[in-house]
């Protein structure tokens, strides 16, 4: 599956499909969001955050491909990612885009 966040695939001319999207809510546990909370008292990374949002794009990207291949998409054009914090420690990633069937 091609994915891009062009409106289009160079040398390819293809027919839209529709709307794909992909999504899931993600969140770390207890003890690591209270390490968290002293990390900013510091500064810096915050990496168990990181590897949840990096788990949580993975998860979203899964989702929006499957969605496009049970419509038949070679590929998803104009792919955008969009989070939003749902509670505390608690964020939801969506990625959404066009499937395309090239011709």
């Amino acid at each position: 599956m091609i994915l891009t966040t062009t409106e289009q695939i160079s040398g390819k001319e293809f027919e839209t499909l529709g709307l794909v999207k992909g999504s899931t809510i993600q969140t770390v546990n207890v003890v690591r969001d209270i390490g968290a909370g002293l990390k900013t008292l510091v500064g810096g990374e915050l990496k168990k955050y990181n590897d949840m949002m990096k788990n949580a794009r993975e998860i979203a990207m899964s989702r929006m491909i499957e969605e496009a291949e049970q419509l038949g998409a070679d590929a998803i054009v104009s792919v955008r990612f969009t989070t939003s914090s749902i509670m505390q420690s608690a964020a939801e990633i969506m990625v959404y885009g066009t499937a395309v069937k090239f011709k």
